[in-house]
Formats: C-alpha cells, structure tokens, sequence
C-alpha cells in the first residue's frame, strides 16, 4: 500500500460526525489528512476532530475562519489549540492573525489566514464594498500583510497561488488551496478554480478537495485518482 500523500485534504461537508467517520473509513488509508468546517460544527465536528487525531492518527484542518475582536479570537484559538489539531483558519485581517498567533502559543497548531474566499468574484467584492482593484492584486496584498502578522500560511484559490509564492514573505510558508476541481468535475459555489496538478504546480502545498470525493459512488476511487494527478510530473514544485 502506498503512503498517504498528505498534500490531498479532504473535506468532510456531510451533515454530521457519523457521516464523516463513515466517509474516512470508506476513502481509506491513503487519505491523512481531513478538514472539518463550520457547517459540521453543531454535529458533532470537534468530537470528530479529537477522535480522528487520537484514535485514527489523522491529521487535522479545522476551517472556522474566525473573525471577532483580538481578546475573542485569541481565547478562541487557545481553546481549540488544546484539541491537537494541525491547521485553523482566521481570516486574514492583521489584528485577527496576531491574536490567533497568541492564543496558538506553544502549540503545533498552524494559524492559515484567509484571503478573499474562493467562492466570490469582482462583483461579490464589489458588493461588500472592498476597494477597487483586481482580485488577485487584493489577495496577494491580504497574504503579504498576513505573513507579516505571523500566519503560518493562507488560504486562496489556486489562480492566485503563484503570485502569492513568489512574495519574499512566503518563503517557508504554507499556501492551501480550496477550489479545486478535478477534470469534469462540478464547479458547485467555486468560482475561482483550478485542477490539483494546476494547484500543486503553481505553488500550493496542500488542495483541498470536498464534492468531487464525497459525493461519489466509489470516494476511495475518487481520491485516488487525484493522488494519482498529484504524483504527476504536472504537478511537481518547490515550496522555496
């Protein structure tokens, strides 16, 4: 059996922790690495967090994407540090990364600062009223400013990953990629998408990948079939 590749996370948007620990156990042992996001959190998603960690040795991506008060979110994080996971998301305001950096303190636990979420475009901006400019331009600019705060790494879509690798301040640091699509695949709410060797060779270390593994007859088969495109030679890159 191959070793897991942990650059695949898969995420686990089913309505509850039974449904999750049924989909891990169907995907396999070639899947390390899951995510557990807001829409899991009241079904029992940290009880699936813990026992995924402890009991399964998986690693683990808690996406809640905090944003509160620096007081809030540091006490936040440091609450959630205590559960062992691997990667949490803030979003990527300055003041948000620094308070979650805090409260991560003597924790493994990686801080990824959320950029601008890949399910929006110029218009949807536009709508929340943020400033002028291209989409990437602003991406690029939140990462640099994140990275300055102490973020471990961002989160983007993968139009933007190489923009953001090649910033002085992404040296070392994680980009993770939502919004990825295998060939064929339903684009669903994602609009800024881009294929897993797409991702992986524009700079992402990690893709993260929910509907074209979940809602398949056969997910063990569909996430072969991307760890298989991520061995390609398509997908090879540097994290410099």
């Amino acid at each position: 059996m191959r070793q897991a590749d942990d650059r695949l996370i898969v995420a686990l948007d089913v309505p509850d922790a039974l449904a999750g620990l049924d989909l891990v156990k169907r995907v396999g042992d070639r899947v390390n690495f899951y995510k557990i996001g807001l829409g899991m959190l009241t079904g029992g998603g940290l009880a699936l967090a813990n026992e995924l960690k402890q009991e399964h040795g998986k690693r683990v991506f808690l996406d809640m994407k905090l944003f509160d008060i620096g007081a809030t979110v540091e006490a936040a994080v440091r609450g959630l540090a205590q559960f062992d996971l691997d990667f949490l998301t803030v979003h990527g305001d300055p003041n948000v990364v620094r308070a979650a950096k805090q409260g991560a303190a003597g924790k493994d636990l990686k801080i990824l600062a959320v950029t601008i979420l890949t399910s929006l475009d110029r218009a949807d901006l536009d709508a929340a009223l943020i400033r002028p400019g291209e989409l990437s331009d602003i991406v690029a600019e939140r990462a640099g400013r994140a990275f300055a705060a102490g973020a471990d790494g961002v989160i983007c879509s993968p139009q933007e990953a190489a923009l953001i690798r090649a910033l002085p301040e992404a040296r070392g640091r994680l980009i993770v990629t939502p919004g990825v699509r295998p060939h064929g695949s339903d684009h669903g709410d994602q609009k800024r998408i881009a294929t897993p060797a797409q991702a992986i060779a524009a700079g992402a270390d990690h893709v993260v990948v929910g509907r074209p593994v979940w809602a398949m007859p056969d997910p063990a088969a569909a996430a072969h079939a991307i760890l298989e495109e991520l061995a390609s030679p398509q997908a090879r890159h540097p994290n410099l």
